[in-house]
Parts: structure tokens; sequence; C-alpha cells
């Protein structure tokens, strides 16, 4: 591993001059360097694959299989690409975003629209803070449910100032690893079950239908798979692990293009190994969904959301396996939390700079302000979860707001391919075939969301 970094610092451009050196080629090598991706994955595996996809299983069966599988497939494109650029330039995504061409105000037209799309992220946290209070609550835990609220906000607080990328990143690791054993588990007990998957149903969901609750779909969508956030945010963890600052600055020469080349595969690996994580986990959930939860006519709401999913285990192992499911949503629920505050901790301290809200005068100031940010984000999202409570409502807001993102995305992806990167960088064909079908289908999805937003309002 490399060395680690203070889980409050953001690595800027000028951390990029340090310790150049050329990226393993050993698969141990390159399994050593892995790590952003794990984190992405404990970020991703969460509210989207708990709460959203066994919900969509639940209204539409099997018929969107083909829809969970790509949404998670197209967006690795965009992912690695925005990581590209990180390490081959030391820049964050959102000083990426600000330098998109249009109209601006203060800032580029973009980044009112991430705007947005970070407050949304607000609410999202805030049902997923719900979600693991109401666990705690079912697993006999007596203190009220805002009590455990704010004990779960604070206590991701602490764990996030006082730790390091390292211990962010093997602590994900743990959680993730644990809620896709238990999950995959499920999903091969569930065969011994009157809920047996079979080779029809599975066809059925590969079939290209569209779905009958549109917007289900389209929050499903921006949060299966890597999301907006995740999207932008992977970066930071890239560098953050060290890529860009083992390339080093690019001064030209055969040498750094030949060890940038080396780091740019170690991280395509890297989002490669996270999306089959995160892909099996999404499909196990929506196969758990699907089996059970339609079969049942059960419906996902607010008031016993996790009442109704764990009738996906129960059903499964039966009823003494109603603590395991409680047990494994914690897992799901809390380190996504804990991911997603990590990762939006440094979008906060960017932000500020981006905006020229504060100008930082070195790494240490910025380290502070990203601290700040570990604070005072689980006191905004347990404070709007006190104050809102429905918590599936809350997760369908970010999931929403992620949405309409992802299109913008794509195409700063594209953007960056062709007025960014280096010739000798840039993506090969059939990466660059891939990320244009991303664009494609992430423009139209979010258009077609906008439109029928748009239409129901008037």
């Amino acid at each position: 591993m490399s060395d680690p970094s203070p889980v409050s610092s953001v690595v800027s451009a000028s951390d990029i001059s340090s310790s150049p050196r050329p990226a393993p080629r050993s698969l141990r090598g390159i399994l050593s360097q892995l790590g952003p991706g794990l984190i992405i994955s404990a970020t991703i595996v969460g509210s989207g694959e708990l709460i959203v996809t066994p919900k969509l299983g639940a209204e539409e069966g099997f018929r969107l299989l083909w829809f969970i599988v790509l949404g998670c497939l197209v967006k690795v494109f965009v992912q690695i690409e925005l990581g590209r650029y990180a390490i081959t330039r030391g820049r964050s995504t959102l000083e990426v975003l600000n330098e998109l061409p249009g109209p601006r105000l203060l800032v580029s037209w973009v980044m009112w629209i991430w705007l947005g799309m970070y407050l949304s992220l607000v609410f999202q946290v805030a049902g997923m803070v719900g979600g693991t209070a109401t666990v705690f609550s079912l697993a006999g835990i007596s203190l009220p449910i805002p009590a455990l609220a704010i004990g779960i906000g604070a206590s991701c607080a602490v764990l996030l100032v006082l730790g390091r990328y390292r211990f962010v990143e093997r602590f994900s690791t743990i959680l993730v690893a644990l809620f896709t054993l238990t999950t995959l588990v499920a999903v091969v007990a569930l065969q011994g079950t009157p809920y047996a998957v079979t080779v029809t149903q599975l066809a059925e969901g590969l079939r290209f239908e569209m779905p009958e609750k549109l917007v289900t779909a389209f929050g499903a969508f921006g949060v299966i798979g890597i999301g907006a956030s995740e999207l932008i945010y992977y970066p930071y963890w890239c560098l953050e692990k060290g890529y860009g600052r083992h390339a080093g600055p690019d001064d030209g020469s055969t040498a750094w293009t030949e060890r940038t080349r080396g780091w740019l595969r170690v991280m395509r690996i890297d989002a490669w190994v996270s999306f089959a994580i995160y892909t099996t986990a999404t499909i196990a959930f929506y196969l758990l969904g699907a089996a059970v939860l339609h079969s049942q006519g059960a419906v996902v709401e607010n008031n016993r959301m996790i009442e109704t999913l764990s009738h996906m285990y129960r059903a499964t192992f039966g009823q003494w396996s109603y603590l395991l499911f409680l047990a494994g949503a914690f897992v799901v629920l809390y380190s996504t939390i804990f991911s997603a505050t990590a990762g939006n901790a440094r979008l906060f301290a960017d932000g500020l700079s981006v905006f020229r809200v504060v100008r930082f005068r070195d790494a240490e100031h910025r380290a502070r302000w990203v601290k700040i940010g570990c604070v005072g984000l689980p006191i905004a999202f347990t404070g709007v979860y006190l104050l809102v409570g429905a918590p599936v409502s809350l997760v369908f807001v970010g999931a929403v707001g992620q949405g309409l993102m992802i299109p913008f995305l794509a195409v700063a992806a594209v953007w960056l391919h062709f007025r960014r990167q280096p010739q000798a960088l840039r993506a090969g064909s059939l990466s660059l075939a891939g990320l244009f079908v991303a664009t494609l289908l992430m423009s139209a999805l979010g258009g077609w969301q906008i439109l029928t937003t748009l239409r129901s309002a008037w």
C-alpha cells in the first residue's frame, strides 16, 4: 500500500510533483495498489442497492434486469476518463467542471447544477441515517430513534476526523466484503425456497422492456453502479492513493509518458474490480427484490422500509435471519454514510475554493476545511432526518439529483478526452466507443427525465 495521507487532505496539483516511480507490473504489485475503487464500492453499495434496487425489483419484477446491468456498466467509462485526467494533470473534478465552455456567473454554469446535486445528497444521506437508526431500534436498542440518529452522525464525524486514507480504505473494504458475502449467500439460498429464480425469469429480465414506474427507474439509474457523486470524487481518492504523485509532473519526456501510462493501467484495473464488486451486489439485491418482494406484492415505503426489505432474507433463510438482515443492513448503510461523508467533505472544501468563498493558503489550510466538512455534513444530514423523517423519500431526492447530473459529467469526460488529454495518453478506440455510448445513453435518459418533470409540472 502507498503511504497514507490524512483523510482530511485533498491532493492538489502541487502535490503531484513528489515521489515519481514506475507502476507495478506484477499481479501482486497491482493488487497492492488498488483502493480507490473499494472506497467507491463502499459508497455505492448502500442506499441504491439496499433501498432503491429492491424497490425497483418489487415494482417491476425481473423485467428490468437489463436496466440494472446497463446502468452499472456504462458509467465506468466516464469514471475512468475523469480519473485519467486527475492522474495526468492533478486537477480535481470540480476544477474541471469549472473550466467547461459556456456562460459563467462567478463560476461555470455546470457548477451551479453540481451545487444543486450536492445539496440533494444531504437528503440522501439523511435517509440512510434514518434507515440505520431504524435498524438499531428493530434490533432491540431501546433508545429513541432521534437519539440513535444523532449517535450515528456523531460517530461518523469522529471516525473521519481522526482517521487517515488507509483507515478509510480498510474500513470500507471490510464492510463491503461482509455485505457482498451476505447478499450472495442469500441469493444462493433463495434457490431452495418457493421463490427460486428460474432461467425463464432471467431471460425475461433481458428483453429490454421499459419500466412501468419511470420515476423509480430513473432514481435507480442515478444511484445504481457508480452515481454522479462517486464519479465526481473517485479522482480525489485516486490522487490520495498516490497515482498522480507517483506518475510525477508532466515534463514532456518519454519516461513520464510511460510511467503515467502504467499508473493509468492500475487505475483502470481498480475501476473494473470495483465494477465487478458493486455490480454483483446490485444484481443480487435486484433478484431478491424481484423474486421475493414482487411475488408478495410488497411495497417499500417510508414507515416500514426496513421491515419490508427484511422479507428478502426471511423468505430465504427463515424467521431466524431477521437479525442477520439487520446486521447486513447496518453494514450497508453505515459504510455508505461513512464513505460518502469522507468524499463529500473533500467536495465541500474544493467547492469553497472553486466558488471563491475561501482561498487556501496551503495544504494544511485546505485540510482544516475538509475536517470542518467531516463535522458539518453529519450535523446537516442528521438534522434533515430529524426534521423530515421519511427515509425512502429522502433517498430518492438524492437519487434524482444524481441522475440529472450524470449527463453533464459524461459530456465533460468527452470534452476532456479531446481538449485536455495528451495524445499519447488518450483512451483507446474500444474505451472511447464505450465513452460515447455512455454519453449518449446518459444524455438521453437525463433529457427524458427533465422533459417528464416539466410535463408533470405543467
